[in-house]
């Protein structure tokens, strides 16, 4: 446990700060809010990269989706917490240079323009690190190693997410790698973050024998509650990303329209 905790509390700072030195060496025209927000999405992507890789491994070795058990799904999220305090500092981070760079220097405006832009992923990271590593790590004793894995495989559309970010922070929007970025990042949000919820009930009523509907009766409550504050958020930002998509493909008819 310790040693991975140390591992992941040098892994993820190093990596972001050899991606921003590399980045401003690389491209000196680039700006200092450039480099740390595109560092800040790179680390982003290798973990998730990590945490799918290791959702993959797990859900394939656990035949038995309650009782089987592998190294993974407890050691991934001591290597995980690190991250979440890390990334953390790393969107303060980026609000301190985007805020800096436009002669606003205060503390305290910084602070506020930083929790009311990242509310909801300051709660989303809160939420895993006082209640979901408690419940992965203690709570659910030597049961869900599976489910646990399935969890981790939903990061697979971070990386699309961090991608198109960039993109549209180097003003890419209209080129055809963004488009098909967009769609990307639409499909496997909706299969790892949406469909993940109904593949976990079935996949526990399939080696039960019973049916999808019959799955939230037979399981504790807690399981139910914890499934729908884990897709409450997923459901918003993918309301979201399809708000932005249409938009995206809105544009080229509006603009022949006018």
């Amino acid at each position: 446990m310790l040693l991975t905790l140390a591992w992941g509390s040098l892994f993820f700072p190093g990596l972001f700060a050899l991606c921003t030195w590399g980045l401003r060496r690389a491209r000196p025209e680039w700006t200092g809010y450039d480099c740390v927000m595109i560092s800040t999405r790179l680390v982003s992507s290798v973990q998730a990269v990590l945490a799918t890789g290791s959702g993959i491994v797990i859900v394939c070795y656990c035949k038995n989706v309650v009782s089987d058990r592998h190294w993974l799904a407890r050691e991934y999220v001591w290597f995980l917490i690190p991250y979440m305090v890390y990334d953390t500092y790393a969107m303060y981070l980026c609000e301190w240079y985007r805020t800096r760079e436009q002669n606003r220097r205060y503390f305290l405006t910084i602070f506020r323009n930083f929790l009311s832009k990242n509310r909801l992923m300051i709660t989303h990271h809160m939420a895993i690190l006082l209640v979901l590593v408690p419940t992965a790590q203690r709570l659910r004793g030597d049961l869900g190693d599976f489910f646990v894995g399935c969890i981790f495989m939903a990061e697979l559309s971070t990386p699309f997410v961090s991608l198109g970010k960039v993109l549209i922070q180097l003003k890419q929007q209209h080129t055809l790698l963004y488009k098909v970025n967009g769609i990307l990042t639409l499909t496997t949000f909706f299969s790892c973050r949406i469909l993940l919820f109904p593949f976990m009930y079935w996949s526990y009523g399939h080696q039960q024998k019973l049916s999808l509907l019959q799955v939230p009766s037979r399981i504790p409550f807690f399981c139910n509650v914890a499934n729908a504050f884990l897709i409450a958020p997923q459901l918003y930002w993918f309301s979201l990303l399809c708000k932005k998509a249409a938009q995206l493909f809105d544009t080229p008819s509006a603009e022949k329209d006018g």
